[in-house]
Parts: C-alpha cells; structure tokens; sequence
C-alpha cells in the first residue's frame, strides 16, 4: 500500500509532463509566428504600403500620406473612376525622367471598394484578423495571403519605388521570409499585451 502511494507521485508528474509538452510546443509556435508578424509591421505601415490602405475612398501619395491630387477615387474596382483612371498616369514602370513623376508598376490599382482592404488606424491584432479573414482580405486564404504580399510585381514596386520616394526599409527578401515564417506558424496575431508591448521597445 505505501509502495503505490510512492508511485503516485511519480505517475501524476509524468501525466502532468504528457499533457503539458504540447501545449507548451503550441504556445511557442504561435509566439513565434506572431513574434513573425511584429517584424512585418514596419512594411505593413510604411507609405508605400498604407497609401493604398488608407481609411477613404481615394488612395494616399508621398512620404506624408497626403489625399492624391486631382481628387482621385477608387472606383468599383479601385482602378479609378471616368476618366481619371489609375492607368491614364501610371504605367508599367516607373517613369525615369526625374522625381515626383508618376510611380509605375503591372496592374496599378488599390483593392476594390467590396474589400477595400482598410488598414490605416487598426491595432496591431485588428490588421493580423483582416488579413486572415476571406470577407475582408479578397477572399483569400492564408497561403493567399502570402503569395499576394510576396510576389505581384505592384507589391515589390515599394522595395524600388523610384526617385523622390523613400524606399520599404527592411529588404523585400527579409519581409518574405517573415511572411512565410508567420504562416507556417499558424499566422498567429499579437495579442493586447505583446503588441503594446513591442511599441514600447
């Protein structure tokens, strides 16, 4: 009898370690991959990035994210509206003559007004649930997701924006790599706390 009350011990410790291992090992895949996401943010709220994500219906220029000039909209499908539309000024390419001419890239557009895509004023968890959420996001998944902020070439324009316009400061390789570490650890979000306590630092 004293024996088993020995073994008791010994059995609870064991089951306790069972049952706490992977929750442990999930707490840390989801504090990386949410510790992945803080390190997108700097892109996510740089200029090249927030002035096609700005709360408005019309998209932001320049370094201090002023409205666009010539009152342009975003139109049903955030390629513009009439005549004022993304593609009279903006080509394929950035145009070379000088600064502060129209920037350029394939498929020049904002997202489109039923998923405009608004990010500017979210905390940092509100941007991490849009992202993920297919009503909100154009209907894509996380793996989506990361295709869409990884490849298109309007994307990968903000790593070469051309001349008066201040380039994405981490590298277009780093950022892809924090994308892809993000979703491969579930595309945790930062909580409350973690978030406050990174803009801090």
């Amino acid at each position: 009898m004293r024996r088993s009350r020995d073994v008791l011990p010994t059995i609870f410790s064991f089951l306790l370690y069972v049952v706490s291992c992977p929750l442990s090992a999930r707490a840390q895949r989801n504090a990386a991959s949410a510790a992945a996401f803080e390190a997108m943010l700097p892109v996510l709220h740089h200029p090249r990035c927030i002035n096609c994500h700005s709360a408005g219906d019309f998209p932001r220029q320049g370094d201090d994210s002023h409205p666009h000039a010539m009152n342009v909209r975003r139109g049903p499908e955030g390629r513009g509206v009439t005549s004022q539309k993304c593609s009279t000024c903006h080509q394929d390419h950035n145009l070379l003559a000088g600064p502060h001419l129209p920037p350029g890239a394939p498929d020049w557009q904002m997202p489109p007004r039923n998923t405009p895509m608004i990010w500017a004023g979210l905390s940092d968890t509100e941007l991490c649930d849009l992202l993920k959420d297919p009503k909100q996001n154009g209907h894509r998944n996380v793996e989506q997701i990361v295709e869409h902020m990884t490849t298109p070439k309007l994307v990968l324009w903000g790593w070469n924006p051309g001349e008066g316009r201040t380039a994405i400061p981490m590298s277009q390789a780093g950022f892809a790599a924090k994308v892809k570490e993000w979703a491969a650890g579930g595309a945790a979000c930062p909580t409350a706390s973690t978030a406050s306590a990174s803009a801090t630092r």
